[in-house]
């Protein structure tokens, strides 16, 4: 039985500060799955954080029944912020490879002041309302890793060390992310058991 099987509910894909892209794992996440929505904010101000988050409050609106976010990078930033105002939280959350926003962003980002002014920052440290995952990169560029298990403690989730994997994105050589299906696998069992297992123990077998 596929991975996809286990998934109840829609998955709901919040991308970052990107365009579609067709290689991008979330791409390829939600090409494989059997009941998925894309926030599709691809076209908007990459400073319009408010813009974001009433996207994914539009989809989640849109969809009967339970909703897991799949967020990547600012995304997971855009989930945590629409956390704080939603009246209809998730059911779980895989947040891959938030960044931190503690030092400017490569060229074609908004400067921090930017950000900050559109209302990203300071980045909430709310605990999410809803179990969460958060995927941990050992050198993203864009999120030290100890500033990001700080946030994830916030939040409230569990921490997974996904290994040298940059920010998960085409650049650093993903592509398909198998590993994205395995840990929805444990979201749903945290959300059925209320499982409280080791982080080591979500992880697949090697």
């Amino acid at each position: 039985m596929s991975a996809s099987e286990h998934v109840p509910g829609t998955v709901v894909i919040v991308p970052g500060l990107r365009g579609h892209v067709e290689e991008h794992w979330q791409t390829v996440l939600a090409a494989g799955l059997p009941r998925v929505r894309v926030v599709e904010s691809f076209g908007r101000d990459k400073r319009d954080l408010v813009g974001r988050v009433h996207d994914l409050q539009a989809v989640v609106d849109d969809v009967e029944g339970p909703v897991t976010i799949v967020a990547h990078s600012a995304g997971c930033l855009v989930t945590a912020h629409w956390a704080r105002v939603t009246t209809t939280p998730a059911r779980a959350a895989l947040l891959a490879t938030p960044p931190d926003l503690a030092k400017p962003l490569p060229a074609e980002y908004p400067s921090l002041d930017e950000l900050r002014q559109a209302g990203w920052l300071p980045v909430p440290v709310d605990r999410l309302p809803f179990p969460s995952i958060v995927a941990v990169s050992s050198n993203d560029p864009l999120g030290d890793e100890v500033r990001v298990r700080t946030l994830a403690r916030h939040w409230g989730s569990h921490v997974i060390d996904v290994g040298a994997v940059g920010h998960l994105n085409p650049a650093s050589g993903y592509g398909a992310w198998p590993l994205a299906e395995a840990l929805l696998e444990a979201l749903d069992a945290m959300t059925i058991d209320g499982a409280l297992a080791a982080d080591d123990a979500l992880l697949p077998p090697a």
